[in-house]
């Protein structure tokens, strides 16, 4: 996430004493959680994410929502307006996965970045002033040029996620990390 998004999520991170909030350089989007996989599949997915391409493309992310949609909240989220290059680059992505060898995903896409997780859900007054106050949040939009391939190392803090590769898909680049 670009700095001056960042700023704006860390402004949103307070009013829950017992949330837990993402790290800022751990903000991110997932367009695809994989899950756990052996080394050579893991490489050659990396490899076939290169061939994914497509032209920059702005990202804006607005309005507050939460997992599960009903019943005890787990996650607080920040949305992404509607945008059909990311639909695109999801689905690319998506084509590229399932060429690895991995199943195609069950859950629908709902496109966001969590800002906090739950352990005990807050009261119900404070998570609706939270969401009367934020609601109707609409960021300044970004431009968007790459994605990247992370691995996840779960710890009783919470997953770790390391960047192993980063895929500029407009040239169709790619650098290991």
């Amino acid at each position: 996430m670009p700095a001056e998004v960042q700023d704006a999520l860390d402004r949103l991170s307070h009013g829950f004493p017992d949330a837990d909030w993402t790290a800022l350089d751990d903000l991110h989007l997932t367009l695809r959680f994989i899950g756990e996989v052996d080394h050579s599949t893991f490489y050659e997915i990396g490899e076939l994410l290169m061939g994914v391409t497509l032209p920059p493309f702005d990202l804006q992310l607005a309005g507050i929502g939460q997992f599960p949609p009903r019943g005890a909240l787990r996650q607080l989220w920040i949305g992404v307006a509607p945008n059909e290059a990311l639909a695109r680059l999801k689905r690319r992505v998506d084509r590229s996965i399932v060429e690895a060898g991995v199943p195609r995903e069950g859950r629908r896409f709902v496109p966001h970045v969590t800002l906090a997780r739950f352990r005990q859900p807050p009261s119900e007054q404070r998570l609706a002033a939270f969401l009367r106050r934020h609601s109707l949040i609409r960021l300044p939009p970004f431009p968007v040029s790459s994605f990247g391939l992370h691995s996840s190392i779960l710890k009783p803090s919470g997953a770790e996620h390391l960047l192993e590769a980063e895929y500029d898909f407009v040239t169709g680049s790619m650098t290991r990390h």
